[in-house]
């Protein structure tokens, strides 16, 4: 159907559970299922849900100095990373805007990186041309990627692994699954609590069937991880954050660790680092990323403008659906900074008319990690 597209070691097993297809990041990937986009996000909000993604990108940084050599390309601590602990990390260009957010795990003898789909290829030029000598970039090719999320996520995995209950909200670790060495992180990108595991592309497979087979498990399409990820407030990137906007400019001012911001031990050093870290002090952006809620059924989608009362255009829609665990319409976007208060009442442009919206405060949906 696709024939250019690339298939996950787990294509065969979609088709097979009713999976509708589409073109996504280079790959054919699963959208909905027969149960649908809205009860699939609910039963991920209240059960568990299981998700490929494997189109994912998965590296290896191999060398003494890969933490080193990975820190001088990202505004965030590496060579502080314990060891079995993972972090949310953005590579920033020279104007401090964002080339891609991605996670890194300290697994001991070798970084663990999963950087997104899309720009798997643009990251991966990015690492070989600006890696300090002796760090060896291993780019994994043998392995899926299965996110198990939702609040029966740890019950259903720690009947396969007792260990998994043990582990918090960026824990790390290689355990057995049914007998298969796995990478477990207690991750995800749902806001739910839930893991993330890298598996063996021949025996994905199999693990999938194991989890599925418990009736708390769905599988759970692309739809509906966009408006799980929404509702809590976590950005897509070439929607809500690219090499236009700064981490500050996107709030994601938690993300820069402390020891490489301005008072840090090992302050700056990082692409556009006099940019970001002057908008860090000074607060100093003139639009910022917020949270919208639609107060009728109409969806103001990525790219609708954003107007004032005075119809002057303030900002813009980068991602928009429906939120089921809310009711309404959803939607992120950035506005004027004086604007982006909770509470403000904005107008989005949608089909020549005018949809009322409210500012309010992201995450729309509580985030529920287990930070213990």
């Amino acid at each position: 159907m696709f024939q250019d597209l690339f298939k996950t070691p787990l294509h065969a097993l979609h088709i097979e559970m009713g999976g509708k297809m589409i073109p996504f990041a280079n790959h054919e990937m699963p959208v909905q299922y027969a149960l649908g986009v809205r009860k699939e996000h609910i039963h991920c909000r209240k059960h568990a849900g299981l998700f490929d993604v494997s189109h994912m990108g998965q590296l290896r940084l191999h060398g003494v100095n890969a933490a080193k050599s990975l820190e001088t390309l990202v505004p965030v601590d590496i060579i502080d990373l314990p060891i079995g602990k993972q972090r949310y990390a953005l590579f920033t260009n020279k104007q401090g805007g964002v080339m891609d957010d991605f996670m890194v795990t300290n697994l001991g003898d070798h970084l663990f990186l999963v950087v997104n789909a899309a720009f798997k290829e643009q990251d991966i030029a990015h690492l070989r041309a600006n890696l300090l000598g002796e760090v060896e970039l291993e780019v994994i090719e043998d392995h899926a990627l299965l996110a198990l999320q939702g609040p029966e996520a740890a019950k259903v995995l720690a009947s396969m692994n007792p260990a998994v209950a043990g582990m918090f909200f960026m824990d790390a670790a290689m355990l057995d699954l049914i007998g298969i060495e796995c990478l477990v992180s207690r991750s995800g990108y749902t806001g739910e609590d839930g893991y993330e595991i890298s598996v063996p592309a021949d025996r994905a497979n199999e693990l999938a069937r194991a989890l599925l087979a418990n009736v708390a498990v769905e599988w759970i399409g692309l739809a509906a991880r966009n408006s799980l990820r929404l509702e809590c407030g976590l950005c897509r990137y070439g929607h809500d954050i690219d090499t236009s906007t700064t981490p500050v400019e996107a709030s994601l001012i938690w993300a820069l660790s402390k020891v490489r911001c301005a008072d840090g031990e090992r302050s700056g050093g990082f692409p556009g680092a006099k940019i970001i870290l002057e908008q860090v002090t000074t607060k100093n952006v003139s639009r910022k990323r917020v949270g919208l809620v639609g107060f009728r059924g109409t969806i103001a989608r990525d790219g609708a403008i954003l107007f004032n009362a005075d119809d002057k255009e303030v900002g813009v829609v980068t991602s928009g659906t429906f939120g089921p665990t809310i009711g309404y319409p959803i939607a992120m976007g950035y506005i004027s900074t004086p604007l982006a208060t909770r509470g403000t009442i904005v107008f989005a442009e949608v089909r020549n008319k005018k949809l009322a919206m409210t500012v309010e405060k992201i995450p729309l949906v509580s985030q529920r990690y287990h930070r213990g």
